[in-house]
């Protein structure tokens, strides 16, 4: 995934792509900092798992911003916004539809024994670890209470 996000950068450095050129930029910064975090107690550098934490960390600052620049009426920089969380999102794997995110949650209930909504921590701690970046754990959360009335 380095790989990808550093080839990523140069083909932007290339193409004089300002936007995406930034975009990775912070991107890499985040994982640089990340790893010397990582560094610093102990450990080596963060896995893949860690840098889909930090895209979608990344995606979510960026979605909220978004937002607040709507309701401000900045529409530029919430396009600017939007903007990068396309360049950030190509980096994640493939969002997992509704019927996905339903299979997974009753599975996480099934494999747990989740039985009631004192449960719903335990379950979304297995859908955060069997699934990082690949479902958005708001909407996640939401199907999981829905099942655990």
């Amino acid at each position: 995934m380095r790989e990808q996000i550093t080839e990523g950068l140069k083909k932007a450095i290339k193409a004089q792509d300002k936007r995406r050129m930034a975009t990775l930029r912070l991107v890499s910064a985040a994982i640089k900092d990340r790893d010397v975090a990582a560094r610093g107690s102990g450990g080596e550098r963060v896995d893949n798992d860690a840098l889909l934490h930090i895209l979608a960390t990344m995606v979510k600052q960026r979605d909220e911003s978004m937002r607040i620049y709507e309701e401000a009426g900045r529409l530029e920089l919430a396009e600017q916004e939007r903007a990068e969380i396309a360049i950030i999102k190509e980096f994640l794997p493939r969002q997992m539809d509704e019927d996905q995110v339903k299979a997974a949650v009753e599975a996480a209930i099934a494999d747990i024994g989740a039985s009631g909504l004192r449960d719903m921590g335990k379950v979304m701690g297995v859908l955060k670890e069997r699934f990082p970046g690949q479902m958005d754990f708001g909407k996640a959360s939401a199907v999981v209470k829905s099942l655990l009335m």
